[in-house]
């Protein structure tokens, strides 16, 4: 059996929604699934024997992009992550009415290039509300969980 971790940062609650979205999907296609949250969660767990850690955090800022308050502790030790030659999957949450719409999604791919961890799929990128997006969020998870 697959063994899935999913972290997610959430302050409003529409990464959190989408993390157990994907997660139910994943356990749909026989996966068994973790899902935590990034205040529930250390760099030396993603990696790990997870044969896929998924990753999702929402973007913001105005000028600069900021990732989710809590997620941001665990992206600057991100470094230290298990990730290399690991399957990972990244989603997040964002408006793109701003200018770096979803950009925690784009730093969390560039860093997982530089662990040279193995992304499975292209990330999924939630505009606006995620309850608009359930049929996006499904498609995406079913993708993940062919790939993973």
């Amino acid at each position: 059996m697959t063994n899935a971790l999913i972290v997610y940062g959430s302050t409003t609650g529409n990464t959190e929604s989408v993390a157990e979205k994907i997660a139910d999907v994943l356990r749909d296609k026989g996966m068994a699934v973790t899902v935590k949250n990034v205040t529930a969660v250390s760099v030396s767990e993603l990696g790990g024997d997870n044969d896929l850690t998924v990753l999702g955090s929402s973007t913001w800022g105005d000028e600069d992009i900021e990732f989710q308050e809590d997620f941001a502790e665990l992206y600057e030790h991100l470094g230290d992550a298990a990730l290399h030659g690991k399957n990972v999957a990244i989603f997040g949450c964002g408006d793109s009415a701003y200018t770096h719409f979803c950009g925690a999604v784009d730093l969390l791919e560039e860093s997982m290039e530089k662990l040279k961890a193995n992304v499975v799929i292209g990330s999924l990128r939630i505009d606006g509300d995620p309850s608009d997006a359930g049929d996006e969020i499904h498609a995406w998870a079913e993708d993940l969980a062919d790939k993973a």
